[in-house]
């Protein structure tokens, strides 16, 4: 029976790299799948591609706010044996019920990676939702600068000053997102400096 998957975690906690690990193990046995990510907002039609820091990386097709994945998924033939998408927390909750019904109608298993919670240690649309309707949640884990498991990220601008306010979303700013655990979290906040920064 197929399942509605929700991987997340903070940052660097290696997202993009078991997604990745999961469409070779389809195509490994010869199976198909169906990988998004999210679209480059000025050229949305363009193909995308997942990468992970450590090399490796596939094609996608990119998503974006008027995507419907009810049809992108189950409009081909043979139908997809899985459906993987990358940076879930962007989308919407219209979207994750779309994606639930791929689910539940074609039984088809879709498995989405994204992080849980914005800078402002606020959830995302895209994982409120996804914590809401996912059959199974499954924590990626990484560590904070004291060891500690990461449950945070805070955005620093190029001095490891920690930014409270700003748009959710900032597409390519990767460097400026630091894990923490939530003690550390807090305290850069409040400080105004980020705990674990360094200068990349």
């Amino acid at each position: 029976m197929a399942k509605l998957f929700f991987y997340y975690s903070t940052m660097n906690a290696g997202k993009s790299t078991s997604l990745l690990q999961a469409a070779h193990n389809y195509d490994e046995r010869g199976m198909t799948t169906l990988l998004f990510t999210l679209a480059d907002p000025v050229d949305p039609v363009q193909t995308m591609r997942i990468n992970s820091r450590i090399g490796i990386g596939k094609d996608a097709i990119g998503y974006g706010p008027g995507t419907d994945f009810w049809s992108m998924c189950t409009g081909s033939h043979p139908l997809p044996d899985c459906v993987l998408i990358d940076e879930a927390q962007f989308l919407s909750q219209d979207q994750v019920r779309q994606l639930a019904r791929v689910v539940d109608e074609a039984n088809i298993p879709v498995m989405c990676y994204g992080l849980r919670t914005d800078f402002r240690g606020d959830l995302f649309p895209g994982s409120a939702a996804l914590l809401g309707w996912a059959d199974t949640l499954s924590e990626l884990k990484t560590i904070c600068v004291c060891g500690r498991k990461a449950t945070m990220v805070v955005r620093v601008d190029g001095n490891g000053k920690v930014e409270r306010e700003g748009a959710q979303v900032e597409i390519g700013g990767n460097n400026r997102y630091v894990p923490l655990c939530r003690k550390h979290f807090s305290e850069s906040v409040a400080s105004g400096v980020c705990t674990g920064w360094r200068r990349g």
